[in-house]
């Protein structure tokens, strides 16, 4: 069993850089396609630590999640482009915040309706799930370390995250050909599409990832700072039992920190790779969390899947009301829906398959909900807990 910290590191550095490298890599990247890379990061620490391997009680864990995770949201959130989101207009953004609040009512009433059957501690998991349906797995492993989500709580819901958005994509593109004819029973204004194209002609220059070693060496003090700075306003603040903790200040903060800088001249970091940067010292996070976890957590999985499908349902319902309502075309609900449930790996796939050259609006709808899914989710964490 390994149980030296530095070992531990290495271990779990080693598990990420193999998992990136063969996502990347063409001759294996096809393997990824059912299963993708983050489930795997997560996974195989996991399997080392059931199979006594790793320690999974080193105090090394905590460390890298409690001090990682600010930073890696920090940077996360530099290249947000503001100007760029609000140029989507009320239409768009009413729609996607629609798609949001019927994944938080969702989540909530579905979990009413569960708890029976899977036990009360899966409040704080139910909003863990809700940040990476609002948002996006950043937004959720913050909220699971915001709501102190237990290990084997979080750990099926990995698995409901990954299964549910694949299956609900899949619903999304196969609905295209349904699209002329929704937009004809919805009375839909299709001005609101050419209105998009002129808007967001330039959004995908706002957020290329480029990576070079001067940058890395620039960033990781960045972060660093950003992070102690949070951790130090957050232990100031005032806590409540169950409901906000000092950790849970630290990411709020850190997440307000990051947005601001992205209106300020640090945004411009991003030709350093902040973003890339970032999502390494995530995936290390994520490393760290599934060391403390056991494979015999996915026990509730199967009956958690069923659940989340539930709260897509409900989502779906939220979206029609709304497209209803502002005679949203069906493009802008099937764009919305994919930003808040698969983030920005998969939105700029739906957006492009009903509209070709519009893209960019699933894109920064993403980015939208990459803003704000952590505080939803503490949110809809908070709801299942009153419940």
């Amino acid at each position: 069993m390994i149980q030296q910290p530095l070992l531990i590191i290495l271990f779990l550095l080693g598990i990420e850089l193999l998992i990136l490298r063969l996502a990347h890599h063409e001759q294996t990247r096809h393997w990824f396609n059912l299963l993708p890379p983050v489930f795997w990061i997560y996974f195989l620490p996991m399997l080392a630590s059931s199979f006594g391997l790793l320690d999974p009680k080193q105090p090394v864990y905590g460390l890298i999640t409690s001090w990682l995770l600010p930073a890696s949201l920090l940077l996360l959130l530099l290249p947000v482009d503001l100007k760029a989101i609000i140029r989507l207009g009320p239409t768009a953004l009413a729609v996607f915040f629609s798609g949001t609040a019927g994944i938080i009512v969702g989540a909530a009433l579905v979990f009413k309706l569960f708890k029976p059957l899977i036990g009360e501690q899966f409040w704080s998991g139910f909003g863990a799930l809700s940040a990476s349906w609002t948002g996006g797995s950043a937004n959720m492993i913050a909220a699971k370390e915001a709501v102190s989500v237990p290990d084997q709580v979080f750990a099926p819901m990995v698995i409901v995250d990954t299964v549910v958005p694949y299956l609900w994509m899949a619903a999304l593109i196969a609905g295209v050909a349904l699209q002329p004819a929704f937009d004809r029973w919805n009375r839909a204004d299709r001005r609101i599409i050419d209105e998009l194209g002129s808007r967001i002609v330039e959004a995908g220059q706002a957020v290329q990832q480029r990576f070079n070693m001067g940058g890395f060496l620039v960033l990781l003090p960045l972060a660093a700072a950003g992070s102690s700075i949070s951790h130090w306003l957050g232990s100031q603040l005032p806590t409540i039992k169950d409901v906000i903790s000092g950790y849970t200040w630290t990411i709020l903060l850190v997440s307000l920190l990051g947005l601001l800088l992205s209106c300020s001249p640090a945004r411009k970091l991003e030709q350093y790779g902040a973003s890339k940067v970032g999502s390494w010292l995530l995936y290390f996070v994520l490393t760290a969390i599934g060391a403390k976890a056991s494979v015999a957590s996915f026990g509730s999985a199967l009956l958690l899947i069923g659940a989340g499908l539930l709260i897509m349902a409900v989502h779906a319902l939220f979206l029609l009301v709304a497209a209803r309502l502002l005679k949203a075309p069906l493009f802008l609900v099937a764009a919305a829906s994919q930003a808040n449930v698969g983030g920005v790996a998969s939105a700029p796939v739906v957006a492009e398959v009903y509209q070709p050259g519009l893209a960019s609006v699933g894109l920064l709808l993403a980015i939208l909900g990459n803003i704000f899914g952590t505080w939803f989710g503490i949110l809809c964490a908070q709801l299942c807990r009153l419940l």
